[in-house]
């Protein structure tokens, strides 16, 4: 599962501090001005990690303040920054002060729920890294169906890139169930079920780790709460990140 590397790359960090726009900031870069912990800097793609020190011409820029939003992805959009063909995606959905965050994974575009976006590069890696286990829960409606398909789920079934699994799968409702997933690769839910010749009506995302979707609006955003933001922290650090949809919030 590809996962993007931890921390921001310098010259979208400097511009997101308000430094400079990028272009200038590249250039700043180029120019020799930017050390991070006191070292000259003068490739683009360097990324600041947590903790690093950086400086232009020698003065310290205040580290960027965290940002975390839930959003509520409707169906029809991308999960990306742009696209080339005009369609509309999650970063249409955001003020334009939140366009510099990233997303912590993505949903397909006929998928909805909650989708988390932050500028916090480290803690979004491990989220999305299988060795975190951060479980995700999502509810899914199907079309005809085996009554012991929760059971298959959690067995599991093999798929073109390794087998996959369901953490935890059980009934909510009619052609309805609910399952966790430990995992983030892609489309993977929906390809499980076509390896068991089950279709899906609809998919949405209701819990990443700690983070509910709750009662927020389709196409709606809000910024997590310090506790929520904590919490997913602690996921990444404490190895204690085994959610399931029945825990208290």
């Amino acid at each position: 599962m590809a996962v993007p590397e931890p921390g921001v790359r310098l010259v979208a960090w400097l511009a997101r501090a308000g430094v400079a726009s990028r272009r200038a900031a590249a250039e700043l870069v180029r120019a020799g001005r930017v050390t991070i912990d006191g070292r000259v800097v003068t490739e683009l793609h360097r990324r600041v990690g947590p903790g690093e020190v950086v400086a232009v011409d020698g003065n310290v820029v205040p580290p960027l303040a965290p940002v975390w939003v839930a959003l509520h992805k409707p169906p029809g959009v991308l999960t990306a920054r742009r696209d080339p063909r005009g369609q509309p995606t999650v970063y249409d959905l955001l003020p334009a002060r939140f366009r510099g965050l990233f997303h912590v994974g993505r949903l397909d575009r006929s998928s909805e729920g909650l989708l988390l976006l932050t500028n916090e590069g480290l803690v979004a890696h491990r989220l999305l890294h299988p060795r975190w286990g951060v479980t995700k829960t999502y509810r899914v409606r199907v079309g005809p169906a085996p009554p012991d398909l929760p059971a298959r789920l959690v067995a599991g079934v093999v798929l073109d890139d390794g087998p996959a699994r369901a953490r935890a799968a059980r009934w909510v409702g009619h052609r309805e169930l609910e399952l966790d997933l430990a995992e983030g690769r892609k489309r993977e839910i929906r390809r499980m079920l076509a390896a068991l010749g089950v279709p899906v009506r609809r998919l949405v995302r209701l819990r990443f780790g700690p983070v509910r979707l709750g009662s927020l609006p389709p196409g709606r955003w809000r910024r997590l709460r310090p506790a929520e933001v904590a919490a997913l922290r602690r996921a990444v650090t404490s190895g204690q990140s085994q959610w399931t949809s029945k825990d208290p919030s």
